[in-house]
């Protein structure tokens, strides 16, 4: 534990910070996951909806910076395309 006062509150301070973060990076994979499970089946309806939710939580890490804006990019447009591959 630190010594300083100000450095034991900071310490507190990123233990929180670190906790939301693994939390939405979480979200943001599970989100991804049903998404894939949802192609996986062949279900188009849900597919577009779990698709809707993936999209935004990715944009929303890619903009906290939780991912970099490239990497979220590149999830983005994997998602897409195995989306619209169920339409053909």
């Amino acid at each position: 534990m630190a010594n300083i006062k100000s450095s034991a509150k900071r310490a507190l301070l990123i233990e929180k910070a670190a906790a939301k973060n693994k939390a939405a990076k979480s979200l943001m994979k599970t989100n991804i996951k049903k998404f894939d499970a949802a192609v996986a089946d062949g279900d188009q309806k849900t597919a577009e909806t779990a698709y809707k939710n993936a999209v935004k939580t990715v944009d929303r890490a890619a903009t906290k910076n939780l991912i970099h804006k490239n990497k979220a990019a590149r999830r983005k447009s994997t998602m897409t395309q195995k989306l619209n591959s169920m339409n053909d």
